[in-house]
């Protein structure tokens, strides 16, 4: 039998690739997000940033603060381009993410936002904690050595 090809419509709208330099991960999730209509057709056209912006759980529910998402110039109702946004998600998993927040140095970060397969769009949040400078450095030598080997065992054949 042959195998099933499976196709994806997978489309990055905003990546925050400096999450992973600043945070030590530790798990992520995929959430759904509320949002109006100019803002989809905004991040349509790719119009957004998440590298500022972070996840907080406020009153028994999700939100993402300081998000920004282009105003769409044809819209006739335009929206807000930082407020905030409601996340959806699970009560066993808003549970699990606040415990975590409790817990010292956890903070919520946003990785990425994207549409899925069905062209809804929603945001890889982790849970990670802040690493201090020498933490940053130790991760950058890693990086570095990994790259040193890589080039070595090239030039070594």
């Amino acid at each position: 039998m042959a195998k099933k090809t499976e196709k994806t419509n997978y489309k990055v709208v905003a990546e925050n690739r400096r999450a992973r330099y600043d945070y030590a991960i530790e798990d992520d999730i995929e959430v759904g997000i509320i949002l109006t209509g100019s803002e989809v057709k905004s991040l349509r056209v790719g119009q957004s940033n998440i590298a500022d912006s972070y996840a907080s759980v406020d009153n028994g529910e999700l939100w993402l603060t300081n998000a920004y998402i282009a105003p769409y110039e044809r819209a006739m109702f335009s929206h807000e381009e930082r407020r905030k946004r409601k996340l959806l998600v699970s009560r066993k998993e808003l549970a699990r993410l606040w415990n975590a927040t409790k817990r010292e140095g956890m903070t919520l970060v946003p990785l990425v936002m994207y549409f899925n397969d069905r062209g809804l769009v929603k945001l890889k949040i982790a849970t990670a904690k802040g690493k201090k400078n020498h933490d940053k450095r130790a991760t950058e030598a890693a990086r570095d050595w990994g790259r040193q080997k890589q080039r070595l065992l090239r030039h070594g054949e």
